[in-house]
């Protein structure tokens, strides 16, 4: 093996719209490590023009083509940024891994297909550096979810061999990945994230999140409501499966609720309620034991950390800083190495996650 250090960048922005994330990570051998990071808040222009076209299913071409261009350069300045903190130059870097925003994800319809936008040509140009992307639809290709992608970098990272460990990343929706030792990861989408509390509190109080869980900290669960959520087809499909902002998002939310005259703070605490259950109702189904480790946003919501401790009394519960990983970068690291195994022409090994016919070399590469 190569024993000179090969440096990556992981691009990462997600349902939850918030920022985007930049992982710089080193290959040394054996290692694959973070060794710094930046989010960059998406300007509320940019924000609002991606949530319509995600909300809208009838964007124009002329809307979906700007908004491609302008979320690039937006990407490029972020990874830019970052290698000027860190004094990094851009032919040190071998490759960036942009996963671009997700406008819409169908893999279940009678055409499927999935869609990302985020030149990689602006982001190769502008940076310098070769990008890969378009990750998901090779895999869709060959009759898969096209998601979760990141099962497959946490069993390359986080599996120990005599060990279970769930991963749990909590964006704004939530995935769980099951590691048994060397055996390949399985792993899914469990169902809404902070997707649906984000766009609760932003309607009430135009807040893009929830710090501190402090709206839901003054609400009650409605059982209710909460029975009604639950009861959505989603939870009962079995694995694998994957879901998105087309299927729960707040015009969803808002059918569930219509003609009700509920507190705005109980919902807020359902909806946390909510996630809370859907999470530990599949981790219960999927695996005996082991230990939790959380990463996404949701790692910093107090109320939903407590609550599945509360909800998991058998297991250990902690954050993926406990495996030398910030929490917040999981899925930025995990983008940089697919651009990695991209670049070296590796199989992803995920047909067990998304039910693909085989596994598949993912994403296509841009160079400057």
């Amino acid at each position: 093996m190569n024993k000179t250090p090969r440096l990556y960048l992981g691009l990462m922005s997600g349902t939850s719209l918030d920022a985007i994330d930049v992982a710089l990570c080193e290959r040394n051998e054996g290692s694959f490590v973070q060794k710094a990071g930046t989010a960059i808040e998406l300007t509320p222009d940019l924000r609002q023009k991606l949530l319509s076209i995600c909300n809208e299913k009838h964007a124009s071409l002329h809307q979906l083509g700007e908004v491609d261009h302008q979320f690039a350069v937006a990407c490029a300045e972020a990874v830019n940024s970052l290698l000027k903190s860190e004094n990094v130059q851009a032919s040190s870097i071998s490759a960036i891994g942009s996963h671009g925003q997700t406008i819409y994800h169908s893999p279940d319809t009678e055409v499927a297909f999935t869609q990302q936008i985020g030149d990689a040509n602006v982001i190769a140009a502008y940076t310098q550096i070769a990008c890969v992307a378009d990750f998901r639809r090779m895999d869709m290709a060959y009759g898969g979810q096209g998601a979760p992608l990141v099962p497959a970098f946490h069993q390359a990272l986080f599996a120990k061999n005599d060990q279970q460990r769930i991963i749990l990343n909590i964006g704004g929706i939530a995935n769980i990945s099951v590691l048994n030792g060397t055996q390949h990861a399985f792993g899914y989408d469990t169902g809404p994230g902070n997707m649906l509390m984000d766009a609760w509190i932003n309607l009430h109080h135009q807040k893009t999140y929830d710090k501190g869980a402090w709206f839901a900290s003054s609400g009650a669960v409605n059982h209710s409501l909460l029975s009604l959520l639950l009861a959505d087809p989603y939870f009962a499909l079995t694995a694998p499966k994957s879901t998105g902002r087309e299927k729960f998002n707040l015009a969803w939310l808002k059918e569930k609720i219509k003609n009700q005259n509920y507190q705005a703070q109980d919902v807020q605490r359902t909806l946390l309620e909510f996630t809370a259950l859907t999470i530990v109702d599949q981790i219960e189904l999927q695996s005996k034991d082991g230990s939790v480790y959380v990463c996404g946003g949701g790692a910093l919501n107090p109320l939903l950390m407590q609550r599945l401790s509360t909800l998991l009394p058998n297991r250990e519960v902690y954050t993926t800083e406990a495996l030398a990983i910030n929490p917040m970068y999981v899925e930025a690291v995990a983008f940089a190495w697919l651009a990695e195994q991209r670049i070296l022409e590796k199989k992803v090994p995920l047909k067990a996650v998304t039910g693909a016919s085989r596994d598949a070399i993912l994403g296509c590469v841009y160079l400057p």
